[in-house]
């Protein structure tokens, strides 16, 4: 019977092996090195941009994209506008996410698809428009794929106009 394997030994022999003195002698010298092709392709390193803040928990995937250069969110006045609008449609804070696109000016609306999965989409001023998007009609419904968008007014153009209140509330409670 040839063995190719030595580990196979101990399951076909029960007996203690001992080596003999010529075979010792072959365990100690160094065993020739194996030639491994070496790839030299550099490697590919992929870098990741950073999650996108967001305030909310995304629970119903609508994201309101705001632009305050001066808040971490929105200004306080302008948050509880939003509150009391999300209130009449029947939906919260956790409901949704926010995205200050000042504090992330670079951030591309397939990155916000991406990792926020959006079912809605309200952008709340000409400035909160996401690089890399298509121009879109002002105040109008526009579906694209699977996600409903609505580019409107934003709050400080709302505090200072009834009329522009009156047609963004018209367009969102039927968002």
């Amino acid at each position: 019977m040839k063995v190719e394997n030595p580990a196979a030994f101990c399951f076909i022999m029960q007996d203690d092996i001992y080596l003999l003195n010529a075979d010792k002698q072959l365990l100690n010298q160094p065993q020739s090195e194996i030639a491994v092709p070496v790839n030299e392709s550099e490697p590919v390193i992929e870098t990741q941009k950073p999650a996108i803040n967001y305030f909310g928990k995304n629970l119903k995937y609508f994201v309101v994209l705001v632009f305050y250069p001066a808040q971490d969110v929105m200004n306080d006045g302008h948050f509880t506008a939003l509150q009391s609008t999300l209130q009449r449609i029947g939906l919260s804070i956790d409901d949704i996410a926010i995205v200050n696109l000042a504090i992330t000016p670079d951030v591309l609306l397939e990155e916000i698809t991406a990792q926020l999965s959006p079912q809605k989409i309200l952008i709340l001023g000409k400035d909160a428009v996401p690089a890399g998007s298509t121009a879109m009609p002002f105040n109008v419904r526009q579906t694209a794929g699977n996600i409903a968008f609505l580019h409107t007014f934003s709050f400080g153009e709302m505090m200072t106009s009834n009329e522009n209140k009156k047609a963004f509330w018209e367009q969102v409670k039927n968002f």
